[in-house]
């Protein structure tokens, strides 16, 4: 039969064993803690300004909205007013601001001159052209002339139209002299009267300031037609019978009209109408006039 019995240790040996049994554990539980450590994520520290913790209140955490990702952005609303721009002179002085107008006087609008470009477009337009002229080659016979023309405008500047013109005739001095100083009678013609077709075209138009106040318009038009005028033979010998000719009239002319309104203008202008007359013959004896005007003399 076996029997136990308990062993007791020295005090002396207690104390190597208790000092390397306390070391063996601190280490383990560095090794632990090293451990833990590494297995677990980085936390970001919290980082605060001496300037924001001061000596008073706790400090305030700040975030970053772009690293939080929380929150929409506030949207911006542009309140800059754009400054009115400088008002511009050319006639300004470049030394003194560029030509940059400081102050602008008022301006009325009795000031401002508009100056329009045609009182009027004659196109599709009827115009009634009355005329008075005056011959200017015969000196011995002159005829005053009353012409009514009727016009109608293709366009603005072309325009087509039908004329007639009645003759008055008046001796001129010259008429007499010859009978009385060369005890001769002259042999003249008068005019009757005749019509033309005649063509308008109106290359120049302007425009000038009378007074700097009104704006008168003007224009100048040339003129080619063709027609007949009646002319009339004055026997030298009231016995005898006078006759008539009928002559073809071509006609040229130049002329300028001024605008005094949009239904009345002034017209000034010269046209030379060309044909060829005949007169009563220098030895004529016959008294009826068909015989006479078959041996008339002609003349341009």
């Amino acid at each position: 039969m076996k029997s136990f019995s308990p062993t007791f240790l020295h005090p002396s040996f207690l104390h190597p064993a208790l000092a390397t049994a306390l070391l063996a554990s601190l280490m383990v539980a560095s090794y632990s803690s090293t451990a833990l450590a590494k297995a677990q994520p980085d936390e970001p520290e919290m980082t605060f300004d001496e300037d924001e913790t001061g000596d008073e209140g706790d400090p305030e955490m700040t975030f970053d909205e772009d690293e939080t990702g929380e929150g929409d952005p506030e949207p911006e609303f542009d309140l800059d007013v754009p400054e009115p721009e400088p008002e511009f002179d050319p006639d300004g002085d470049p030394s003194n601001g560029d030509g940059i107008v400081e102050e602008v006087e008022d301006v009325a609008w009795q000031d401002i001159i508009v100056v329009v470009r045609k009182p009027f477009l004659k196109v599709s337009r009827i115009e009634l052209q009355p005329s008075i002229g005056i011959t200017m080659n015969d000196n011995l016979v002159q005829h005053y002339q009353f012409t009514g023309a009727l016009n109608y405008y293709l366009t603005d500047v072309l325009a087509v139209g039908i004329e007639g013109q009645y003759y008055v005739k008046n001796f001129r001095e010259p008429f007499d002299l010859v009978a009385r100083q060369a005890r001769r009678l002259p042999t003249v013609n008068k005019y009757n009267f005749g019509a033309a077709l005649n063509f308008h075209y109106v290359p120049i138009y302007g425009k000038f300031a009378v007074l700097d106040t009104n704006i008168v318009h003007w224009e100048t038009s040339l003129t080619a037609g063709v027609g007949f005028t009646q002319s009339e033979v004055l026997p030298r010998d009231p016995a005898l019978q006078p006759f008539k000719n009928t002559l073809i009239t071509p006609n040229l002319g130049i002329g300028m009209r001024f605008f005094l309104s949009k239904f009345m203008t002034v017209n000034l202008g010269i046209r030379d109408y060309i044909f060829v007359d005949s007169f009563e013959a220098a030895s004529r004896t016959e008294t009826e006039g068909d015989i006479a005007k078959e041996n008339a003399d002609s003349s341009g």
